[in-house]
């Protein structure tokens, strides 16, 4: 049996949200994974084609800052993303310095297999559709509070 939770030690490690916040992300995570397998995504690959379903074309510096990420993060997702067929990566003829991501014809139509994917992923976690609303509003305030705070 575990022991209770000392609510009064501020080092307590069920009391940490940073350990609340890791053990979600891993385990939601982990509900994407065999959805995501078929259609050959990891969960990074995934959240690129949101941004580009979404929002294509794109340059890499705009789906860095959309996904919060680095463009040296970003690079060999792209590169496996183009080389099984889902995207483009060109130079953008108005800036020859910068890289336009668009989407194939097959990264288009992956689209549509997608669509079943937040459906499940609402039906497994079983979590009424208010409170994962709430959730996210909370997560959002959370990563908004946690920015940097810009040098002056």
């Amino acid at each position: 049996m575990s022991d209770p939770v000392d609510t009064t030690d501020p080092l307590a490690l069920e009391q940490q949200v940073c350990f609340a916040l890791s053990v979600a992300a891993r385990s939601v995570v982990a509900v994407y994974r065999p959805l995501l397998e078929p259609m050959g995504l990891t969960h990074p690959q995934y959240l690129v084609m949101l941004a580009l379903w979404q929002r294509a074309p794109l340059s890499v510096r705009d789906l860095s800052g959309l996904l919060q990420l680095d463009p040296g993060t970003l690079s060999p997702l792209l590169k496996r993303l183009e080389a099984i067929g889902y995207l483009r990566r060109e130079r953008d003829p108005a800036d020859e310095r910068s890289l336009a991501l668009t989407l194939t014809p097959a990264g288009q139509a992956l689209r549509a297999r997608a669509e079943q994917i937040p459906p499940a992923v609402v039906a497994r976690l079983g979590l009424p559709i208010e409170e994962l609303r709430g959730l996210h509003a909370a997560l959002t305030q959370v990563i908004a509070a946690a920015r940097p705070i810009p040098a002056t």
